[in-house]
């Protein structure tokens, strides 16, 4: 299987840097540093203009759980109608009862909203109860891609859920390994697990052009100062393509020699 380094960016600015660094797929969406929420309109189509390589929107209405009010869902529907119009590949979504299992009915709706696109089960799938059975119940729904840290903080420490899972999926659907991802987390479970397809931010902190600071105020995160911007790392994303690639070509090579 091919695998494909996806990269996750809340600006126009991040999506150019990471294209340039050799992205195969964007996952567009704002507020990353709250784990991501649904892009702005004109945030999308500044992007699409930008970037000829395929972007998958995050369609994610809020912060916090993957439980989800009518009206919520609402915007999820019209949401994924609206993006497709406006040119994305795919999206990025999840729905989850209240006893931790995959909504099935909801995301049997929203598979008919997205009709063609790429359907990425986003990491709502990390907090899902049980991550075989709802695989196989993404697969029947037609999923293409669950991104996935192995339900851990970070993807090496869910390291032997993402091996049972990639076993499991026998290619019936990409285990996307997220969560921590870096070229050394890449060339590790490459040679562990064989991972194949990775999703990153790559970001780094850039600081603000701002010349005049007030301290005193906070309007972000407590903790995250206004003069921080995070914008994705063309160095750590060029790194990740070159590890990438020199795993797939030692792939070919052991294959070659089988």
């Amino acid at each position: 299987m091919k695998g494909k380094l996806e990269i996750c960016v809340d600006s126009v600015e991040s999506a150019r840097i990471a294209k340039e660094a050799g992205a195969d797929r964007l996952e567009v969406c704002a507020n990353l540093i709250i784990g991501g929420t649904t892009p702005g309109v004109s945030q999308f189509r500044q992007i699409r203009k930008s970037c000829d390589i395929p972007l998958n929107v995050l369609v994610r209405p809020r912060f916090g759980d993957f439980l989800y009010t009518d009206a919520e869902f609402q915007m999820i529907e019209e949401d994924i109608q609206m993006f497709q119009e406006l040119g994305a590949d795919g999206v990025v979504i999840g729905c989850l009862n209240a006893d931790g299992s995959l909504d099935a009915g909801r995301m049997e709706r929203l598979k008919a909203c997205v009709g063609q696109m790429h359907f990425t089960l986003h990491r709502a799938f990390d907090v899902c109860e049980n991550p075989y059975q709802t695989l196989e119940e993404a697969v029947a729904l037609g999923v293409d891609t669950i991104l996935t840290s192995g339900q851990a903080p970070v993807c090496t420490q869910g390291k032997e859920v993402l091996e049972k899972l990639i076993v499991q999926a026998k290619g019936r659907v990409e285990i996307l390994v997220g969560g921590g991802v870096n070229e050394q987390v890449i060339r590790q479970l490459s040679e562990e697990i064989h991972a194949y397809s990775f999703h990153m931010s790559g970001k780094c902190v850039v600081d603000s052009g701002m010349v005049y600071r007030n301290k005193n105020v906070n309007m972000g995160l407590s903790g995250f100062p206004e003069f921080d911007i995070l914008r994705a790392d063309k160095g750590e994303i060029q790194k990740a393509r070159q590890a990438m690639d020199k795993n797939m070509e030692e792939e070919k090579n052991i294959k070659g020699i089988q």
